[in-house]
């Protein structure tokens, strides 16, 4: 039985690499940026992931020491992960992501079951899933996952690392659905669907019994859809230094808020404003007051 008044356990497991950026390197990955803000919004927060017995490898797992992020990291004969990202002149991140690294090659583990098994929230996305290895790891960690978690797939699209097949079996493993604006359309091409996001979102939640989908529109909106209710927030305007991350913080700020006890509207208000600090700042971990 869980005690009563502890930290929510927030597990991202994934790619865990740097961001190689024109003005320096930062730690990053979709499912660990989103622990990073799970963290610092008061959750226990855990990365599964795998490095190099390299440099960047010991480095990065300082960051996650000094940003008091537990993990579960396997130490494999490969590279630590790395994206070359060139920020466009709004701030938007192009990435050019290394391949054959640590993280395609991460194993399931007992310890990473029994955290499976305790989560509170998980997030994953397509990318740490590009290869059969990681695929299979990624996919049966979650098979522990209670149905009562929130089970984030943050789709994160990324160049030629995805497929129908692939996104069906990582819906089917989850309960919430993380898209941008480009990802609906590629979404909508790749299911035959037409319409509005409102009925995007709705065909996926009956279609893959989800509980929620999540939809951003950048500078311009956001939106969350569950079965009876829904929430659309213009985005805040704020002086952009780049977006690497922010929406990562969206999602760990959302899922945070509601494993508070805040309503959907509470929660969107407070992840449209998480996310507008991350913007406002350089990288995917920037340091919270």
């Amino acid at each position: 039985m869980k005690q009563q008044n502890r930290k929510p356990v927030v597990v991202g497991i994934g790619e865990l690499l740097w961001d190689l950026l024109p003005t320096g390197k930062t730690a990053g990955g979709a499912p660990i940026n989103f622990v990073y803000h799970a963290s610092r919004l008061g959750a226990e927060g855990f990365a599964i992931s795998a490095i190099g017995d390299d440099e960047n490898g010991h480095e990065i797992l300082k960051e996650l020491d000094t940003n008091s992020i537990r993990y579960l990291i396997d130490k494999v004969p490969y590279p630590t992960g790395t994206v070359d990202v060139e920020l466009k002149e709004d701030g938007i991140p192009e990435y050019t992501i290394t391949e054959r690294v640590a993280w395609d090659h991460m194993s399931p583990t007992a310890g990473a079951v029994d955290l499976a098994e305790q989560a509170d929230a998980i997030c994953f996305g397509t990318l740490g899933q590009r290869s059969l290895q990681s695929r299979e790891t990624i996919q049966a960690i979650l098979s522990f996952a209670p149905d009562t978690a929130y089970r984030l797939f943050d789709i994160n699209l990324r160049q030629h690392y995805y497929d129908k097949v692939l996104i069906e079996e990582s819906l089917y493993l989850a309960n919430v659905l993380k898209m941008n604006e480009e990802e609906m359309l590629q979404l909508k091409d790749l299911f035959g669907l037409k319409g509005s996001g409102e009925e995007v979102a709705t065909w996926f939640m009956k279609n893959y019994n989800l509980k929620m989908v999540v939809l951003t529109g950048g500078a311009s909106y956001s939106a969350v859809y569950t079965p009876e209710e829904s929430s659309t927030l213009p985005t805040p305007k704020v002086e952009v230094v780049d977006t690497v991350g922010a929406g990562d913080a969206f999602s760990a700020a959302l899922i945070m808020s509601l494993l508070k006890g805040s309503s959907l509207e509470e929660a969107h208000q407070y992840a449209v404003k998480i996310a507008a600090f991350v913007c406002s700042n350089k990288g995917a971990w920037p340091a919270y007051e």
